[in-house]
């Protein structure tokens, strides 16, 4: 088969990874495979460079492929896609992301390519936005799954979403889990004291960390107001208390500043971009993985968390509780409640013991169906049966 993947902004992201680790996937069961995306900016970092170290795999990058709503450029982006498909000739289209999705499906429906598939990484619409930009991307997603033969859900949230809003038929949708390299999370942690060493944390300090890009939504405001008078009481009562942020952003210098007006700032270690390959390094310096996100598909970093055996606490949107398991494997907390927030962390720091067991359990649950050759077995099998369907 003859595959192409359009994503729309190639950074360091969840669905970026599980779309270049697709590609690599087809690559290596001997399909054709090419990767089209938009321009890549800004300070979430590229996932390029993989893409680059893997020959097999087409780039092609298309200037008017971008994130926000702009009538003309997404005109001219829909010609350079149509271009590109009549020119490369693929027997299956794979779109990922919301406006990739919009614009790659219309692009590949009108040039008739035998199968058309989008994965819902996470939906557009959400309650934390303007009304009339929800309303605009649910018409448009209600319009784009008309021209598709199939929707995977990285979570049978996202189904549930989507089909409330009369976004698609329910057989249209299979739920195939958004995978990673397990492999590299489940390696003997070589690094940890290393890591923790460099901020001068010894194994007594209870580092509460999390991986996540440094913006709007996903929940470091959240972790300062719950754990601020924490990380201060720490200083003078054990056991000692710290964050460790993976990832950056555009909130990174705000964020910053509220750290050092509040005097946290040497509570809370910012790592920074890093790549992809050194996650797992970083989570095995922790200690627990908070993941306060208001909107995820399939949380990654909760996933990556429970492979390095780390107990999680999670706000309970979208997949989370696909992943987490309340009470066993980690702690849900109804998203903005910091008071919450709080109390579980406070709780599995005073409990050294369940912090083990809820890890050990953590690793059980995941570390099959969110393994990257098991993802994409099921999509080859999704793309063979919708071709032969045709």
């Amino acid at each position: 088969m003859r595959i192409l993947h359009i994503s729309t902004r190639l950074i360091i992201g969840g669905s970026q990874e599980n779309t270049v680790l697709s590609c690599i996937g087809a690559a290596d069961q001997g399909h054709a495979v090419a990767l089209a995306y938009g321009p890549i900016y800004g300070p979430e970092g590229s996932l390029l460079p993989r893409v680059i170290a893997d020959p097999r795999i087409e780039r092609f990058e298309i200037p008017n492929l971008v994130r926000h709503i702009a009538p003309l450029r997404d005109r001219r982006c829909m010609k350079e896609l149509q271009a590109l498909i009549r020119k490369w000739k693929p027997d299956v289209v794979h779109t990922h992301s919301s406006k990739a999705g919009i614009l790659g499906r219309k692009a590949a429906w009108a040039e008739k390519v035998p199968v058309v598939v989008h994965t819902i990484h996470g939906l557009a619409f959400h309650p934390y936005q303007s009304w009339w930009k929800n309303f605009f991307y649910i018409q448009a997603e209600r319009w784009a799954a008309r021209h598709c033969h199939a929707i995977v859900s990285v979570a049978d949230a996202m189904t549930v979403q989507a089909l409330a809003q009369k976004i698609g038929r329910p057989e249209k949708f299979v739920t195939i889990r958004s995978a990673m390299e397990t492999e590299h999370f489940m390696a003997p942690p070589t690094k940890r004291q290393e890591l923790r060493a460099r901020f001068g944390w010894d194994e007594s300090v209870v580092v509460l960390g999390t991986v996540a890009r440094l913006a709007e939504l996903k929940g470091h405001d959240d972790m300062i107001d719950a754990f601020g008078e924490l990380l201060k009481k720490s200083q003078t009562t054990a056991p000692k208390v710290a964050l460790l942020w993976v990832g950056d952003g555009w909130w990174r210098d705000r964020l910053l500043a509220r750290l050092k007006a509040l005097g946290i700032a040497d509570k809370v270690a910012m790592t920074g971009l890093v790549d992809p390959s050194e996650i797992p390094a970083w989570i095995s310096a922790m200690d627990v993985i908070v993941h306060p996100s208001y909107r995820e598909g399939l949380p990654r970093a909760v996933v990556q968390g429970m492979l390095e055996q780390k107990p999680v606490i999670a706000y309970d949107v979208d997949g989370a509780r696909e992943v987490c398991q309340h009470n066993r494997t980690g702690i849900l907390v109804k998203a903005g409640d910091r008071v919450a927030l709080r109390a579980a962390a406070q709780w599995i720091i005073d409990q050294p013991i369940e912090r083990r067991v809820m890890g050990e359990r953590g690793r059980e649950v995941v570390r099959i169906d969110f393994d990257w050759r098991n993802m994409n077995k099921h999509l080859l099998g999704l793309y063979g049966r919708l071709g032969g369907a045709r």
